[in-house]
């Protein structure tokens, strides 16, 4: 899935070592189906050469705002105008303090600072990811800088932490190039959900039996993180509670880690105060041990298995359900439903008895620890299959079907 299809970015670069990161990232626009146009300040073309950019880009790279070569089939010695016209954004990676502080007073002595300023504002997003040392970014006159570009509508990254090239460490790296594409793959998907507060849970419980064994389900977490990362595209602040995945945390979403069920419910009932929306895709286990033992059980060779007793789990999904802001409307819950056969009929009747307006079923053994999946919607107007994609392309659908019901209601 090619996440930028269509899309015609100017990407631009100005003055610093980050400079190499930027070859990395115009590769991977252009992987994901984006048509790329490089600007290079002259300072940047200390760092990184123009020939690089060109050949990751497959176009001619500008760095002269007195460049006679045609632009844009346009052949009228305007770059700086024929350039920006077709853009869908201009990025700049990297956007050093000196350039943001020539876009802050609107100067324009180069041809991409140029390329800014002229472009059409009400339809060209300008987008900056800065770089530099981390006391040039604390620096009180970069922070006011930052505040007044993104006051002016620019849209301002966040920075990194880590290494720097001059030998320091802490926050104005550039971010990755990859954290970079993700960041503006989200800047392109509808903010159906800006302004709601989505509550996920994700992934399995793991009961404790003893210190090394326990019970617990099959699931990887990978839809309840899609669904996390789709709805922060989408605009809404997110809060994940995860049991125990190895995954990384969507970027700009909020995580807490839990384990067992009574973790899980513990960590809902702390945040879910707030929330909007509550998508519970946690595979919670149904049952734990009555109780579990502080030291390895061990096997004495009798072949006598030893009994173990089991308590019922609460049911995080239907007492949040059944709670008033959930009954009033303030809450809007969506379940979901592993099964294993039958599910029209099962996720049917989970919906009724968990008490929520949507629920959303799957064919567990078909998707467990896959990057794939298929998914039936149910309410109470019917069914809605969405046939297998990929999870994410899933989850942007899904989160695309619960903004129509938040504004239906």
């Amino acid at each position: 899935m090619q996440e930028l299809a269509g899309k015609h970015i100017v990407l631009g670069l100005s003055g610093g070592i980050a400079c190499y990161k930027a070859a990395e990232l115009c590769r991977a626009l252009v992987k994901q189906g984006a048509t790329v146009q490089v600007v290079m300040t002259e300072a940047a073309e200390h760092f990184i050469t123009a020939t690089t950019l060109q050949a990751l880009s497959g176009r001619p790279v500008f760095t002269s705002q007195w460049d006679g070569r045609s632009a844009s089939g346009v052949d009228n010695a305007m770059p700086h105008i024929n350039l920006s016209r077709e853009a869908d954004a201009v990025v700049v990676a990297p956007a050093s303090a000196d350039f943001m502080a020539k876009l802050l007073h609107g100067r324009a002595d180069d041809l991409l600072s140029l390329l800014c300023l002229a472009r059409p504002i009400d339809r060209v997003p300008l987008i900056l990811a800065p770089a530099m040392n981390r006391e040039m970014w604390a620096h009180p006159a970069t922070q006011r800088n930052v505040a007044q570009l993104k006051a002016d509508g620019a849209h301002v990254l966040d920075v990194g932490q880590g290494d720097q090239a001059c030998g320091e460490t802490g926050d104005g790296r550039m971010l990755e190039p990859e954290e970079l594409l993700g960041d503006l793959i989200a800047f392109f998907q509808p903010k159906v959900l800006a302004g709601q507060r989505l509550l996920i849970t994700a992934g399995p419980t793991f009961e404790a039996i003893d210190p090394v064994r326990g019970i617990t389900n099959r699931s990887s977490g990978k839809m309840g993180f899609a669904i996390a990362q789709a709805a922060r595209e989408a605009g809404a602040e997110v809060t994940l509670v995860a049991g125990p995945v190895a995954l990384a945390t969507p970027r700009g979403v909020r995580r807490v880690d839990v384990m067992s069920a009574e973790q899980m419910l513990q960590a809902v009932w702390a945040d879910v105060g707030q929330a909007t929306v509550l998508v519970a895709t946690a595979a919670v286990a149904d049952w734990r041990p009555a109780q579990a033992a502080d030291q390895k059980i061990k096997k004495d060779g009798s072949g006598v298995v030893p009994a173990l007793a089991f308590v019922e789990n609460p049911d995080i999904l239907a007492t949040v359900a059944a709670s008033e802001r959930a009954r009033s409307g303030e809450l809007y819950c969506v379940g979901f439903a592993a099964e294993s056969h039958d599910l029209l009929a099962h996720a049917q009747a989970k919906r009724v008895r968990k008490g929520v307006p949507l629920l959303v079923g799957n064919i567990g053994p078909e998707t467990f620890g896959r990057d794939d999946n298929a998914l039936l919607l149910i309410d109470e107007q019917g069914s809605v299959e969405l046939p297998r994609a990929s999870k994410l392309a899933l989850a942007r659908q899904l989160v695309g079907a619960i903004a129509s019901r938040l504004v239906a209601r």
